[in-house]
């Protein structure tokens, strides 16, 4: 698992982000793999309000709590509900531009830096990873080196929350693009509830289903067995 962050050369998904929060417009956020046709994210979505958020997120969001971790945060859109719940979070992501522009949008404490950064010791109650949330872990076989990072920042009887869709399921390589601002190619996770609960247990975590979706997206809650 990689443990850097992004520079804003390499940074297409920063650069949609903060065009759009700039200038209230963004153009298209091109997603490529070599499994897939060509994609698309819209980027006014990364700007939704909690009113406007599907369900599994909104659960999450009420169910997290004490001191919260954001991972991924984006345009810090949880973060930014989190706070209005009058909740504690620290929103992290690898996307220089996107951390940005959480510090201008209100966040309070927006970080650069990669979860599986071994300098950032913190911990947490809650570690929500939301809108398809096992995807940075990027491969089956990272998933041991992912439940030993999560042993070292959840606090005692904390938990990590996470978000999954679930119309496919694997290991796909993605690669991103905004204007002429190209990102690497990166490694995404999507893994089914049966498979995740396995590893879960075999790595000393217990996997409760919370709720599940109308398209076969569900969200879990992990925590230490």
């Amino acid at each position: 698992m990689a443990t850097t962050t992004l520079s804003a050369e390499k940074d297409p998904m920063g650069a949609a982000i903060s065009d759009y929060f700039n200038h209230h417009r963004a153009d298209r956020l091109r997603v490529f793999s070599s499994q897939f046709e060509e994609d698309e994210i819209p980027v006014k979505e990364l700007f939704r309000s909690i009113q406007s958020m599907p369900i599994l997120e909104r659960t999450a969001l009420q169910m997290a709590t004490g001191r919260i971790l954001d991972v991924g945060a984006g345009s810090g859109c949880h973060a930014l509900a989190l706070q209005e719940m009058g909740k504690e979070v620290c929103a992290i992501d690898i996307s220089p531009l996107s951390v940005e522009v959480m510090q201008q949008r209100g966040v309070n404490d927006p970080r650069l830096i990669n979860l599986f950064d071994e300098t950032f010791t913190e911990t947490f109650n809650t570690i929500l990873m939301l809108m398809n949330g096992s995807g940075i872990i990027g491969r089956l076989n990272n998933m041991p080196g992912f439940f030993q990072r999560m042993k070292r920042i959840l606090r005692p009887g904390g938990c990590i929350l996470m978000d999954l869709a679930g119309d496919y399921y694997g290991e796909i390589d993605f690669q991103m693009q905004y204007k002429d601002v190209k990102g690497d190619t990166f490694d995404w996770l999507y893994i089914d509830f049966q498979t995740l609960s396995l590893y879960a247990s075999e790595c000393g975590f217990k996997a409760e289903l919370v709720k599940e979706g109308k398209h076969y997206d569900y969200l879990v809650k992990l925590s230490i067995a």
